[in-house]
């Protein structure tokens, strides 16, 4: 991410829901709604960019059409105090692990994961207690979501219907 202050305005703002609802809406699209040149747009998505504020472009594919049909969130108990770089080499070893975060509370971290059944996660969860350091686990099963259009439950956000809702 570039250090130097870059301003963050209002038509940023609106560019980036733009994005964020459909990243391949296209910048004279976007220009059309906001009041901007498709070249004004593009300029401002390159800073965005260049400063790491847009830090990429991605599809979000439903995890059940890959075949993920399992979801649990696995709370990690370490062993003394297992820094944050040696818990990422062990996410990063297992697909499953579609997030992972250090957190606050009696976990260190907490895991999403992801598998194909059951015994697919049970094979997964018992991967994760083999590390050394992690002293135990909980998991929770996900059931449904009750936010079902949320980046979690895999899907992202429709684009608007009408241009307006980004004014």
């Amino acid at each position: 991410m570039n250090s130097r202050t870059t301003p963050f305005d209002e038509l940023d703002r609106k560019i980036i829901t733009a994005l964020m609802a459909n990243a391949r809406t296209s910048f004279a699209e976007i220009g059309a709604v906001i009041g901007l040149s498709a070249t004004a747009v593009k300029r401002r998505v390159d800073r965005l960019r260049e400063t790491g504020v847009i830090t990429g472009f991605t599809a979000t594919v439903r995890p059940s059409a890959l075949g993920w049909r399992t979801e649990a969130y696995v709370e990690v108990y370490c062993e003394g105090a297992a820094p944050p770089r040696r818990l990422a080499e062990v996410v990063r070893n297992h697909p499953e692990i579609t997030a992972a975060m250090t957190v606050t509370g009696g976990a260190d971290a907490l895991l999403h994961v992801r598998a194909t059944d059951v015994e697919h996660f049970e094979e997964v969860l018992e991967r994760i207690r083999q590390e050394p350091f992690i002293r135990k686990t909980i998991s929770v099963l996900v059931l449904s979501h009750l936010l079902p259009e949320s980046l979690e439950a895999g899907v992202t956000h429709p684009a608007p219907d009408d241009a307006s809702e980004l004014r």
